[in-house]
């Protein structure tokens, strides 16, 4: 079961994080922290006209909670706050019920379907996306906002 929980697919998108570090300017932030695993995630997002334009995080966690940022890393910039939830509430049907994979653009969320058979992982694997939608929807838990851009 752990084996198949971080398999090649985890492990290669755990090892291709990319955006890490802080954004310039103006831009939004938030961070999480797991209280099951200690893992600890810090966004800074750019939104502009209602599109993300640019990211960055920081990121202590385990490999699934570094796949799931490097996912969002690889796919956010285009995407508007709603497409991120949906993409956010596809994940978690994925592994809280069991639903299907997302497809589309979020398709490689699907490597974390494993992640269902772990109840105790399962906050680990939302966390990235939880802190970016803290962020888009200010919502800050140990961050506020930085110089909110004008969305429009």
């Amino acid at each position: 079961m752990v084996d198949d929980l971080y398999d090649f697919e985890v492990l290669k998108w755990a090892a291709s994080i990319t955006r890490v570090g802080e954004l310039s300017g103006r831009y939004l932030r938030a961070s999480k922290e797991s209280r099951i695993c200690g893992s600890h995630v810090t966004v800074d997002v750019r939104l502009e006209h209602g599109i993300v334009t640019d990211y960055a995080h920081r990121i202590e966690a385990c490999a699934l909670g570094q796949a799931v940022a490097a996912i969002i890393a690889d796919r956010v910039i285009g995407q508007t706050p709603d497409q991120i939830r949906v993409a956010r509430n596809d994940l978690a049907a994925m592994i809280h019920h069991r639903a299907a994979a997302p497809d589309g653009h979020w398709a490689s969320l699907g490597a974390l379907e494993p992640a269902a058979d772990i109840p105790t992982r399962h906050q680990s694997v939302l966390l990235p996306f939880d802190a970016l939608l803290a962020a888009l929807e200010g919502r800050a838990d140990h961050a506020s906002p930085v110089a909110r851009p004008p969305d429009g």
